[in-house]
């Protein structure tokens, strides 16, 4: 049987009996841990190892949000608490040098985190550039307001977590910084034109297009799609991520258990792949939503199959660093920026 084209989550800190039948009768291409799959770190790669043993491949992704600031899963006293993307941002301005070195080390020390667990995809870095007035959903999780700052910052992010041995995902294109809702809850819908979004939405992912994975943004742009949020619009999907911003990666969903998206999960689902998502992201681990997920979703085949082989194939053997050092010059870099 072939691998299907979605990632699952689960329900707690192992994998139940249940669980283990679907993974391995269903083969999701890939697990995304969340708070609720976390204890400490022998948990967590027990875990991990579980589920490449129920999917029956070594190299099957894991994933995890991993950003710093607010969202970061892997939380003290375990793991360190690392700087939301705006404060480095702001250090950045402040100092060229110290910022990129800090964005560097930050992204670098993640990946050292996640590598010794078995967690090999970061859901970073966020490349969405914010506006006044748009819901703080994205706010300081954000690195600029600049969308040419958040290329510059967003690329030396990639390149930390790539040394590291861990995949980014450039997220959420085709921008989210413009929603007035959180797509957690409910759609946001964009009004901007086309041409604006061009000059700033879009600068950051088509600098980053050459990334092995990218996740979709549940937002509707009435300039692009009028109908259909970027994450189920074929216009979208084909025209503008891959041909505008010429991304060539593995397209993934956002969750298709947020409240932006309508119909049943079979529906959603559909509506995703038709719409040109390679793979479709499931995460509160609730498993009759999952059964209802598989029963319509795709093997990994074509170019969906060979974009994730690629992205995997990407993932290197790291360098051993002196984690102890690094960590003490990321904190006095931060320090010596507030």
């Amino acid at each position: 049987m072939g691998i299907k084209a979605f990632i699952i989550g689960v329900a707690g800190t192992s994998i139940t009996s249940e669980e283990r039948e679907f993974i391995d009768h269903e083969h999701p291409w890939g697990l995304i841990l969340f708070a609720r799959n976390i204890e400490n770190g022998k948990q967590v790669h027990k875990l991990v190892d579980q589920f490449r043993e129920a999917v029956g491949r070594s190299d099957a992704p894991v994933l995890i949000d991993q950003e710093g600031g607010r969202v970061q899963r892997l939380k003290e006293p375990h793991w360190q608490k690392y700087a939301p993307g705006q404060v480095l941002g702001d250090l950045w301005r402040a100092n060229k040098k110290a910022g990129e070195r800090a964005i560097y080390l930050q992204s670098r020390l993640i990946a050292y985190d996640l590598h010794e667990l078995g967690i090999n995809v970061d859901c970073l870095p966020v490349l969405d550039v914010p506006v006044e007035g748009g819901h703080d959903v994205i706010g300081d999780r954000a690195y600029s307001h600049d969308p040419k700052e958040v290329a510059i910052m967003g690329k030396i992010a990639c390149e930390g977590l790539l040394e590291g041995g861990v995949l980014p995902v450039i997220k959420h294109i085709p921008g989210h910084g413009r929603a007035c809702a959180d797509s957690h809850k409910e759609l946001p819908i964009v009004t901007t034109s086309i041409e604006e979004m061009r000059k700033t939405d879009f600068v950051p992912f088509k600098a980053l297009s050459n990334m092995p994975l990218a996740m979709t943004a549940h937002v509707r742009y009435e300039a692009l799609d009028a109908d259909n949020c970027a994450t189920v619009s074929k216009h979208i999907i084909e025209d503008v991520i891959r041909k505008e911003l010429k991304f060539d990666g593995l397209l993934m969903s956002d969750d298709l258990s947020m409240q932006a998206l309508e119909g049943d999960f079979s529906d959603r689902t559909i509506a995703s792949f038709a719409a040109g998502c390679d793979v479709v992201l499931h995460c509160n681990g609730i498993l009759r939503e999952m059964e209802e997920i598989a029963t319509v979703c795709d093997v990994l085949d074509g170019k969906a199959l060979a974009r994730a082989q690629a992205a995997l194939q990407e993932i290197r053997e790291p360098d051993e660093i002196d984690v102890d050092a690094l960590r003490l010059e990321l904190n006095k870099l931060l320090e010596a920026g507030v």
